[in-house]
């Protein structure tokens, strides 16, 4: 009996191993069939930038390239620098994504963003998910550690960034306004877009004097040219 139930629970254990394995996306910038099926895109296709453009210039991509899989941002171009946005609107969806920055990197995911020509940039409308690479000067700031709602909600859950150049897998979810960040698989932020609370909180925050800022619960996502390097891939979304 003893030997049956190993043996049960060795083919159990089998089978789980090769369930995972085989639900799992080991390709960069594809989807697996049962992504495809549960309605999973891709913004990003490992090839080029046809889903992006200049944040207020559809025409230009600025010091964005692609190279080896992976969108990443020129720092040394800083006369081309700006953020790169979506070519579409976002409301109820979940986004993942993976990220790296080189040493002392700084940039982020931009969520809701409003195009418009008296904005210069996204952060001017769009609530962040802050990127931070460890060693930058500001890690030991809670407000500013990756994961967090940059600049309003620390941590909620501590979670630890990988090494310089590893990947780093990220989630948003949205869904009537109601925003969850996840790092590395970790909830780490929690916000309610709807609520005074939010409203509030603006009103003291550095945002306070940017009327767009954070008062739309759809919108485009956009990614930031920052600091010191930024590299993305596996950028994918579902609209739920």
């Amino acid at each position: 009996m003893i030997t049956k139930k190993i043996s049960l629970l060795i083919i159990s254990a089998s089978y789980l191993f090769v369930s995972s394995c085989s639900s799992s996306n080991t390709t960069p910038n594809t989807l697996t069939e049962a992504e495809k099926s549960e309605g999973w895109e891709l913004l990003f296709n490992g090839q080029d930038l046809n889903n992006w453009h200049l944040y207020n210039n559809p025409s230009f991509k600025g010091a964005w390239y692609v190279q080896d899989g992976a969108i990443k941002a020129n720092p040394d171009e800083p006369g081309k620098r700006a953020d790169l946005v979506s070519n579409n609107d976002y409301e109820n969806y979940e986004l993942q994504f993976e990220w790296k920055l080189a040493k002392e990197g700084n940039s982020g995911v931009f969520i809701n963003v409003f195009e418009h020509d008296t904005l210069a940039t996204a952060w001017m409308s769009g609530p962040e998910y802050q990127l931070l690479e460890d060693s930058h000067p500001d890690f030991d700031k809670p407000l500013k550690k990756a994961g967090t709602l940059y600049a309003f909600t620390p941590q909620k859950n501590l979670a630890n960034t990988k090494l310089v150049g590893e990947w780093n897998r990220s989630r948003i979810l949205q869904e009537n306004g109601v925003i969850k960040f996840y790092l590395n698989g970790i909830l780490t932020a929690e916000m309610d877009f709807k609520t005074p609370q939010w409203k509030e909180a603006i009103t003291r925050s550095s945002f306070k004097d940017k009327p767009e800022f954070g008062l739309r619960t759809k919108g485009k996502i956009a990614l930031q040219d920052w600091a010191n390097g930024v590299s993305f891939r596996n950028i994918k979304i579902r609209e739920i």
